[in-house]
């Protein structure tokens, strides 16, 4: 197991406490919803105050660990997550920066109204100007490769739209609410650099830990279930071979690469830019590209060449 990553196995409120104030860049986790999820032993349907009480006890420590020019996301079901914002401006003075929207295609049906298909984050910073944002770091491709807009990319906005980890994806593991890890990559990439340290003090099946490792970050993950310890430590020592999910923007091919040269330019470019941690998805992306500019593009013969240049 990667030696910038320390696992941690006991209750998140104690854990919490043997951390030190200010040490900590940025704090990203999906603590439970309340939504009495299996999760092994741990009890997942508190009644309604006591679950605001016991987030309240740990967002209190996570403030305090927090440096000051850290920031928080937090995934939060949306029964609580009004009381959860709150919560963070009024009680702990923390300055909202975004609401994020996960958008997925797939999830639980409904026939008595409207099937869910999306989950919420929250972005708080605990300074209101002096904290990191990465732009360059998690742009996504603009429709048009032209000067008028930022070649390198466009601001991904707050609605991101990610496929699950399916039951079928080899990354799957024996977690009932397991996250995909592109969402992981574009928060700790915005919010934090390379050696900084990410804390998750619910790490479930150790998402956060996987991408902090993959993109050079230091991490902590505190995790009441020895099981779960147990699939984190494995799937740290798993073979990486790209991350498990992409938001499906990153493969987009710009509308307007009638030249040769800029075409050649902006292959090398997307790759390095938005393909960097997706090694999985260069072939989908070059079979893309191929059928858009089948008509007008580089000569056939040449297409491999520009590909494995």
């Amino acid at each position: 197991m990667d030696k910038g990553i320390k696992l941690i196995f006991g209750d998140a409120l104690e854990k919490l406490k043997e951390i030190s104030d200010k040490s900590v860049d940025l704090i990203v986790t999906d603590p439970p919803y309340n939504l009495n999820k299996d999760y092994g032993f741990t009890k997942d349907n508190l009644e309604f105050d006591e679950y605001l009480e016991f987030s309240r006890l740990w967002i209190k420590e996570a403030v305090r660990i927090l440096k000051d020019d850290g920031t928080l996301y937090i995934f939060m079901g949306m029964k609580y997550i009004s009381y959860v914002y709150v919560m963070l401006e009024k009680e702990f003075n923390l300055h909202f920066n975004s609401w994020i929207t996960w958008f997925y295609t797939q999830g639980i049906g409904k026939t008595r109204g409207f099937s869910p298909r999306h989950d919420d984050i929250l972005m708080f910073t605990k300074d209101k100007k002096k904290f990191k944002f990465n732009l360059d770091d998690i742009r996504i491709p603009q429709k048009y490769y032209r000067s008028v807009n930022n070649i390198r990319g466009a601001n991904p906005g707050n609605v991101w739209e990610v496929s699950h980890v399916h039951y079928s994806n080899k990354n799957r593991k024996k977690h009932p609410t397991q996250k995909p890890e592109a969402l992981y990559e574009r928060m700790i990439l915005a919010s934090s650099n390379e050696g900084d340290l990410v804390l998750d003090p619910f790490l479930g099946s150790g998402t956060a830990m996987r991408v902090c490792q993959q993109i050079n970050r230091r991490g902590i993950g505190i995790e009441i279930n020895k099981e779960y310890i147990e699939m984190s430590e494995e799937r740290l020592n798993e073979h990486f071979y790209g991350f498990d999910s992409i938001d499906e923007r990153m493969k987009r091919i710009p509308n307007d690469l009638n030249d040769e040269k800029l075409r050649k330019e902006y292959i090398e470019n997307h790759k390095k830019w938005f393909l960097k941690n997706h090694n999985l998805e260069i072939e989908e992306f070059e079979k893309l590209y191929l059928e858009k500019y089948k008509d007008n593009s580089i000569k056939s013969k040449n297409r491999l060449k520009l590909f494995n240049e």
